[in-house]
């Protein structure tokens, strides 16, 4: 049985982007794990000072300092893809914070983080850099000392061009180990965190139901708007135009025998407003769910947009799988959206246009040069779009002073 070349080559692209997403979630929680080293430092330096009035002292900065680390942990996650519901805020005081659940979750994690994290963050930084240097080491063994070691793990000491092809092996062994475990140690460099570091069960839930409860109303308003919208455009536009065209056929059946030329010109004028009526159904029909979506997928139709807009923008779009319908057609509505926003009001010179999907999330970023000042309670559709966003779970970050650049930041689940 033959296997497709093109299932071969989409195998292999997807394996490169998990290891390559896998290989920087392990750097990000390096860094991570080395703050919590020392943070797990300054928590012992209390504990062994406390009998001499020194460690309580710097028991509340220690506190604060391990929130603080938690809270960063699980923002760099979720910007992975990674969904982490936080806790209350934990007390920093020491004698409620000995009693805290919160707190000795994250004491739990910071000390797993600081040993296992680390051994794994330094793995994933490590071995790269070790499948790099061994697999080019034939193009620059002879520029080497002489007295140089062959492979990264400092082993052996190249004579010939054997001996360096030799380390080329043990390259693509590491190539081999990033590709095939790298996403695997990246799941568990995240564990603890996914355990320790989310809100407890006895945790009052009342703010989420709250807000899930807000998240749907929106969304049924969104839904009513866009009905609103529909039936407007129906029985403003393509409703009276085929009642025109009605009217035009009758008086031009009358005419046909007394006066030929003249029903021919309402004819005319009937074939006009016919085609006048169906663009205007066509388009109602694009603002529905735009075709050029399942034609050429997300990507193609965020660059049909850039290509339609009065101002000269750029797309970067990274989206190798496609999302819900209803993930590409909010995705769609918010560039569109921002778009004209930026076309109309900005003043800007460029603007550009990010679309990527990693973890299960689509991430869009619309930028521009002008202005700023943007504002959602002056009509400019940010309204519309945090609704839109808000009915999928999403969420929306505006940044725009005075003076520029425009930032849109939307975050989407990709619903698959």
């Amino acid at each position: 049985m033959t296997v497709p070349v093109a299932s071969v080559r989409e195998t292999a692209v997807r394996t490169l982007r998990a290891a390559r997403a896998a290989t920087g979630q392990l750097v990000g929680g390096l860094g991570t794990a080395f703050q919590a080293l020392g943070v797990l430092v300054l928590l012992a330096v209390a504990a062994v000072t406390a009998p001499a009035g020194v460690g309580l002292l710097l028991a509340p900065a220690a506190l604060r300092a391990l929130h603080a680390l938690a809270r960063r942990e699980r923002a760099r996650l979720s910007a992975r893809g990674i969904e982490i519901v936080p806790p209350d805020p934990p007390p920093t005081r020491l004698r409620l914070a000995l009693a805290d659940p919160t707190t000795r979750r994250e004491l739990g994690w910071l000390v797993r983080h600081a040993t296992l994290g680390f051994l794994l963050g330094l793995l994933g930084l490590l071995l790269p850099l070790c499948a790099v240097r061994d697999t080019t080491f034939p193009l620059w063994w002879r520029l080497s000392p002489g007295e140089a070691t062959t492979t990264s793990i400092g082993i052996g000491t190249a004579h010939g061009w054997p001996d360096a092809l030799a380390a080329t092996l043990l390259g693509v062994g590491w190539t081999a180990i990033v590709l095939g475990l790298g996403p695997g140690m990246a799941r568990l460099q995240a564990a603890p965190a996914r355990r320790l570091l989310v809100a407890g069960p006895g945790t009052d839930l009342s703010l989420r139901v709250a807000e899930l409860t807000a998240t749907r109303a929106a969304a049924l308003d969104a839904h009513a708007t866009e009905l609103r919208r529909i039936e407007r455009s129906l029985h403003d536009g393509a409703q009276n135009r085929l009642v025109s065209v009605t009217v035009l056929l009758g008086a031009a059946r009358r005419m046909a025998a007394r006066d030929p030329a003249g029903a021919d010109e309402l004819l005319e004028r009937a074939q006009s407003a016919a085609e006048q009526a169906l663009a205007e159904l066509r388009q109602v029909a694009r603002g529905i769910l735009p075709p050029v979506l399942a034609d050429r997928g997300l990507a193609g139709a965020l660059s049909g947009l850039a290509a339609d807009c009065g101002v000269p923008c750029r797309v970067e779009a990274d989206v190798p799988e496609r999302c819900a319908a209803s993930v590409e057609a909010t995705a769609y509505f918010v560039v569109a959206e921002a778009l004209t926003n930026i076309a109309k009001h900005s003043g800007a010179a460029r603007a550009s246009v990010t679309a990527r999907a990693r973890g299960g999330r689509l991430r869009l970023l619309v930028e521009d040069d002008g202005r700023g000042g943007a504002d959602e309670d002056a009509g400019s559709g940010l309204t519309g779009i945090r609704r839109r966003v808000a009915a999928l779970d999403g969420t929306l970050r505006l940044t725009s002073p005075p003076g520029g650049p425009t930032v849109l930041d939307v975050d989407l689940p990709c619903g698959r």
